[in-house]
């Protein structure tokens, strides 16, 4: 009598099997969260999130899948902050990216929709610069995290020293774009560090290929020009009027009373508009009109 052989049982590889541990750990995590988020928030502030441990000890733990932990905590993360019923749900958020941040180093959004969050939905400026400040520490070769910090620190808190110390970061990084050149003489200009601006707009002119460029560049070197002109002939004024009591009838004056050395021209040769009524002076163009 023949006997039939016995199908040989599939075999599931380490790795496989490994991954799956990990997935109903994670699925347990996320059964855990939605148990959680019953709790009523005002009597247990951050109830949902207080069993999440630190990145470091996640990265142990996980075997060697750290990536796939990030991509599973960085999914959570968005649903979670995407729960508005959560008043408290901001208290963490430093430590939850950071976490993201240890599992996967190089996982570059989670860097950029942590500041996000932080900027606009925490009204946090200070921890988006650090979420942005912890992706350029951990990726160097990345000039993405110091340029949106230095975007940040321009457009929304109108610090312009610190956003040009973040755009030189930024313009430092081998293929970082023109534009971050730019916006750091634009940077430094309005921190009235009128030399550094002049010799950055310098560069750009005499290094640029495009015609627009140029002329842009042109454009700002009047402004920088024209800005530190005036700033030359209001303190001659100043001085001026505290010596004889009275503005001067013209700005050929100040040359005159020894304040001066030769009155200043703008950079297309015209002279400067001069009110002796109030001592106030101004260039004769608009200096992006030009």
């Amino acid at each position: 009598m023949t006997t039939r052989a016995r199908p040989a049982a599939p075999r599931v590889s380490g790795g496989f099997a490994l991954g799956l541990v990990l997935l109903a750990t994670f699925i347990g995590l996320m059964g855990l969260k939605l148990a959680t988020d019953r709790i009523l928030r005002k009597k247990v502030p951050g109830s949902s999130i207080i069993y999440v441990p630190s990145g470091k000890f996640l990265r142990y733990a996980t075997f060697g899948y750290s990536a796939l932990a990030a991509d599973l905590v960085y999914l959570w993360t968005i649903q979670y902050y995407s729960t508005y019923e959560i008043p408290d749900r901001f208290e963490r958020l430093d430590h939850i990216f950071s976490i993201i941040a240890e599992l996967d180093p190089r996982y570059t959004d989670p860097y950029e929709v942590g500041s996000l969050i932080a900027g606009m939905e925490a009204h946090d400026v200070p921890l988006a610069l650090k979420i942005l400040d912890r992706g350029a520490e951990k990726n160097p070769d990345m000039w993405l995290f110091p340029f949106e910090a230095g975007h940040i620190a321009r457009i929304q808190l109108k610090d312009h020293d610190l956003a040009r110390r973040y755009f030189a970061k930024a313009m430092a990084v081998p293929g970082a774009p023109d534009l971050i050149r730019r916006l750091y003489a634009s940077s430094t200009f309005k921190a009235e560090d009128y030399r550094t601006a002049w010799e950055t707009w310098l560069e750009i002119y005499d290094t640029t290929t495009d015609e627009k460029m140029k002329k842009s560049a042109s454009n700002h070197l009047y402004q920088v020009k024209a800005a530190m002109d005036v700033e030359a002939l209001t303190r001659a004024i100043a001085a001026f009027k505290d010596r004889y009591r009275n503005f001067p009838a013209d700005l050929g004056r100040l040359a005159k009373s020894g304040l001066l050395l030769s009155v200043p021209k703008d950079m297309d040769g015209k002279d400067y508009l001069y009110d002796p009524a109030t001592g106030e002076v101004r260039p004769p163009s608009v200096w992006w009109k030009r």
